[in-house]
């Protein structure tokens, strides 16, 4: 069978052309998508700070929790700290009296700021652990002095205002590196001013191990106490938290968008498959009246499935290739991945795009010619001059289980209140939904034809044309409303989750905004403390970002400080009060507070960024959870516990003016009122570049379904042609229909999309009107609409270009 596949797909390379491109883009999203998920499973930093350093000994970046499964089972799960765990600076003599060791070189990291450019601030002590070594001036003897590395710009004997989580001070540049780090700028402080900055008294950040030479491999085990060992490129991941962080979410970004990209493809081609073999019932019908059996047409097309998909899948695969490194061009730029973090490249991805496109194509085929194949010669030679006018009472109660499926996913996404959680739903649901659609396609072209039909026959000729044309051609209509309607569903989807978040939470922060100004975005607790001392401050309140755990659960969390919040923001307290807010205490939101349990009174155990466990009493529950976050702690409490001190400052001073706030705070911006980062919305922009390839596939696969349709009509058109209908009459009559497809679709899309974010609005926000932006919505239906008209213009003029007579023959 092979061989006829082969001859069947020479002699119709047009109606091929179109399955051959859905699959070559499915391929390539697929093989983008794994190289991504390869990544995050298996990518690797490679250390640059600690490159000098055979091994290497730092805090364990993970919380762990032992979960008893059955009397004689547990099981130890462990989920990523969001900042660097320090260890005891006495591990360091430990070590040093190990068997083996000739040295070890102890390291403390903390930022600094010098005219607004951001650097890692250590001890010169560190230095070997790269190494560092100096090309110009002596290391740093006094306080005062630093060393900068050879990209910071700086003399030897400049002097510089260096701005700590201490506070700032002016230094003297006492030397300069032969050395930079590719993705970080370094300055060198005294050993003791060192320990100052980073104000973790008797912890240092990581310790360098440095092996006796010729010593045999040393067991560091029995001195550990919790710390962990790294070699090789685990210093990279020790060095660089935000790669491992990176890697989860290319873990869990990649899975979601792979998954997500197969279902769109999978129905993607089917219904190109669909229209494919639609358009060859007369050639299938009068196979089966030359007597081929059932199982010899589900061979032919599944042979011709198999090439296509085997051709197509290798091309789309060498371009998804092209695609994944895009993609991490993208994701690199946004933040969301470091530089250092390197793109796996393996035949995996490649494989399994390959894999995946076969399959669906063979699946497709076999689907969509199910029916032809198994119907009587002589039906089959009806259906092909007359399609059936009922739907198959199995593709009806596929359709109808489709619709019920919806439903219940419509209904748990009502009701997961989390991002991580209600994420896959919200782009599962519109799928499924569309696939509902897709089955019952038929019965809803021929109810929109019904209705639609009235308006149509106002235009004498072509509307009356088209009214017809649609009613005949109610299945080719169906076909062309999936794509379409899926390109509406998703896009709305993917758009306006974001923006329905976003206004929830700048509604929020608007709400609660009671401070005149604030000072930001990275401001000392020195600097802080000066604003406190101008007259006419009333309350000066830092706010802190940071996320902790309850349990193995991630919260996002404020750490602020309680002298005078009410004056300054007003998260909205429901229950309890602030004025109990400190180091024993903890506000929870009220979303929160639902999940955990806990009420005001309540304990609650929570573990910091850092890994530092705490025993908590809830003093107040809040509403605006979605503008202040999920808790709010006490900024004293906090601030010892994060690798980046400098905070948000908010001021409450109505007769204070802003020029005399900057001159009490030299070089750090003011702005007259809060302007709050909309939560939940700082992966916006990662989500748009995700998912908007999914939205770009389901937009080629429309335009490439309306092409295939309109270039299967070159008879119809000629023999419009030959009765009297001009060649300006038969493009209007096109244009009409596909306006009507564009209106059904759009209709489709549109109540697809509402009815999710209805759902998922009222879910994560409690409203149940999600936020759609009229000149976005706008913006979407006229891409729609434009894509959709040329579309069909195209191959409908090239078609008219044609004779009458040599179009018929």
């Amino acid at each position: 069978m092979i061989f006829f596949a082969l001859r069947a797909i020479r002699h119709r390379k047009a109606g091929f052309a179109g399955a051959f491109l859905a699959l070559m883009c499915a391929a390539a999203l697929v093989c983008a998508c794994g190289m991504l998920l390869e990544t995050g499973l298996r990518g690797g930093v490679a250390p640059e700070r600690y490159a000098g350093a055979p091994v290497l000994v730092a805090g364990d970046r993970y919380v762990r929790e032992t979960v008893r499964k059955s009397e004689d089972k547990t099981k130890t799960k462990a989920k990523a700290l969001s900042e660097r765990r320090w260890i005891p600076a006495s591990l360091a003599g430990e070590l040093g009296r190990l068997p083996g060791v000739g040295r070890v070189v102890t390291e403390v990291t903390f930022p600094v700021r010098v005219a607004g450019r951001s650097f890692e601030g250590h001890g010169w002590e560190s230095a070997p652990l790269t190494p560092f070594t100096l090309r110009a001036g002596r290391a740093p003897g006094d306080g005062n002095e630093l060393v900068a590395d050879a990209r910071a710009g700086l003399d030897v004997g400049a002097e510089v205002t260096v701005e700590s989580p201490a506070g700032s001070r002016v230094y003297r540049v006492t030397g300069v590196t032969a050395e930079a780090l590719p993705s970080q700028d370094t300055l060198f402080f005294a050993a003791a001013e060192a320990r100052r900055l980073a104000g973790r008294p008797g912890l240092v950040s990581a310790i360098g191990v440095f092996p006796r030479s010729g010593a045999p491999r040393i067991d560091l085990t029995p001195v550990l106490d919790g710390a962990v060992v790294h070699t090789g490129d685990e210093r990279g991941a020790a060095e660089f938290l935000d790669a491992e962080q990176a890697r989860l979410k290319l873990v869990s970004m990649g899975g979601a968008l792979g998954g997500t990209a197969l279902l769109v493809a999978v129905l993607v081609v089917a219904g190109t498959f669909a229209l494919s073999v639609q358009q060859r019932h007369r050639e299938i019908a009068l196979l089966r009246a030359v007597a081929a059996t059932p199982r010899q047409v589900r061979r032919l097309l599944g042979g011709e499935a198999l090439v296509l998909g085997a051709v197509a899948g290798t091309l789309g695969s060498a371009l998804g290739v092209g695609l994944g490194f895009w993609l991490r061009s993208r994701f690199v730029a946004l933040g969301v991945m470091p530089e250092n973090l390197r793109l796996v490249v393996s035949p995996f991805p490649v494989l399994a795009a390959l894999a995946a496109t076969v399959l669906a194509a063979w699946t497709a085929a076999r689907v969509s010619a199910r029916r032809t194949a198994r119907i009587r010669p002589v039906e089959a030679l009806g259906e092909a001059a007359l399609p059936a006018a009922r739907l198959p009472r199995g593709r009806m109660l596929a359709g109808l289980a489709c619709a019920a499926a919806g439903a219940v996913l419509t209904a748990v996404l009502s009701g997961l209140s989390t991002e991580a959680a209600s994420g896959p739903v919200t782009m599962l649901t519109p799928l499924v939904w569309t696939v509902a659609a897709a089955l019952l396609g038929p019965v809803i072209a021929r109810v929109a034809v019904t209705l639609l039909g009235v308006v149509l026959r106002a235009s004498r000729v072509s509307g009356y044309l088209a009214a017809a044309n649609l009613r005949a051609g109610s299945h080719r209509l169906a076909s062309v409303i999936t794509p379409l309607s899926l390109m509406v569903a998703m896009t709305c989807t993917i758009l306006f989750v974001q923006t329905t978040m976003g206004h929830a939470a700048q509604e929020e922060a608007a709400a609660g905004d009671r401070a005149d100004h604030v000072l930001g975005p990275r401001v000392s607790s020195a600097a802080a403390e000066a604003v406190r001392g101008v007259p006419g401050v009333a309350a000066v309140t830092e706010v802190l970002h940071t996320s902790v755990r309850v349990g193995l659960e991630k919260y996002g969390a404020r750490a602020v400080t309680p002298a005078g919040l009410s004056l300054t923001l007003d998260p909205g307290v429901v229950a309890g009060s602030l004025h109990g807010l400190g180091p024993q205490t903890v506000a929870v939101s009220r979303t929160a507070a639902s999940r955990l349990g806990v009420s005001v009174g309540s304990p609650l155990r929570l573990t910091l960024g850092d890994g530092t466990r705490a025993a908590l009493r809830v003093v107040a529950l809040y509403e605006r959870g979605l503008g202040y976050g999920e808790l709010l702690l006490a900024h004293e409490l906090v601030r010892p516990h994060v690798d980046d001190p400098f905070s948000t400052v908010l001021v409450s001073a109505p007769s204070v003016s802003r020029a005399a706030l900057e001159r009490a705070v030299p070089g750090v911006a003011v702005l007259d009122r809060v302007r709050a980062a909309a939560a939940g919305t700082s992966n916006a922009e990662v989500n748009y570049v995700a998912m908007g390839l999914i939205i770009a596939f389901t937009a080629i696969a429309a335009v490439n379904t309306l092409a295939m349709s309109a270039s299967d009509r070159s008879r119809e058109f000629a023999l419009l042609r030959l009765v009297g209908t001009t060649r300006r009459q038969v493009l209007r009559t096109a244009r009409l229909e596909t306006l009507t497809a564009v209106l059904v679709s759009v209709t489709v899309g549109t109540v697809i999309s509402l009815v999710t974010l209805t759902a998922f609005s009222l879910g994560m926000t409690g409203s149940a009107r999600p936020h759609v932006p009229p000149q976005a919505y706008l913006a979407v239906v006229a891409s729609v609409a434009v894509l959709a008209l040329a579309a069909t213009a195209l191959p409908v003029r090239l078609i008219l270009r044609t004779r009458p007579a040599e179009a018929i023959s």
